[in-house]
């Protein structure tokens, strides 16, 4: 097979996959059927059934993932629309994204901990809830596996939005603050997209934490694994 038809097959297909599962999550508003959970699911099971190594597909689809940059770049747009509200709860979201940036580092390392996984993977663990290039470097500079962090990064990611609703209802979070915090500062670029649903200052808030928890963790990962090795 040619590299353009191949190209052609894995873009094509894949958009075609991800429309029909958003058509399916607009019928159905499970948290489950999450069209980011929902397509990737689909694709490993293609994948598996004509047994195509992940790295042909990706060499079809490698354009796709490019475009991950300008759709978060793409998320300025409601940050700018609502940059006096920000601009309004400066100290709380500050406070809260740190708040959520060293609980997630802690309790990440704290079940890895108590479930003796080795020293190389729990760090690895540690920058789970940042966006993937940052959690990479992270991971790398800290003595962890950039490719293990993707994977936990992942699954932040879409464990974050799906279990989102049921946590808010739980814990009764209502504002558009306190869901942009949680899903941007926990689950970062995912987190982000699903925050579109609440609303355009939950997208504009969760921005603003994912953005911020980037950096935090940047910081806090190595000072947490130097203090703790």
């Amino acid at each position: 097979m040619t590299n353009t038809v191949l190209t052609m097959l894995a873009s094509v297909g894949t958009i075609l996959i991800y429309i029909g599962a958003r058509y399916g999550y607009r019928r159905v508003t499970y948290p489950f059927m999450m069209p980011i959970l929902t397509t990737t699911l689909v694709i490993i099971i293609i994948l598996i059934a004509f047994g195509m190594p992940y790295q042909r597909y990706m060499d079809g689809a490698q354009w796709i993932d490019e475009l991950l940059g300008p759709a978060v770049v793409a998320l300025a747009f409601p940050l700018y629309q609502q940059r006096a509200m920000i601009k309004c709860y400066s100290l709380p979201l500050l406070i809260g994204i740190f708040v959520g940036v060293c609980v997630g580092i802690m309790t990440g390392f704290g079940f890895a901990w108590l479930l003796g996984v080795p020293e190389s993977i729990r760090t690895s663990l540690l920058p789970k809830s940042v966006t993937t290039p940052v959690a990479m470097e992270i991971a790398q500079v800290s003595g962890g596996t950039p490719a293990i962090a993707v994977v936990f990064v992942m699954v932040a990611g879409i464990g974050g939005v799906i279990l989102a609703p049921y946590l808010f209802k739980w814990v009764k979070i209502r504002s558009d603050l306190g869901k942009g915090i949680s899903l941007g500062a926990g689950s970062h670029a995912i987190g982000t997209a699903k925050s579109l649903e609440y609303g355009e200052r939950a997208a504009a808030v969760s921005s603003v934490a994912m953005t911020l928890s980037a950096l935090f963790a940047s910081v806090l990962v190595p000072l947490f694994v130097y203090f703790t090795s």
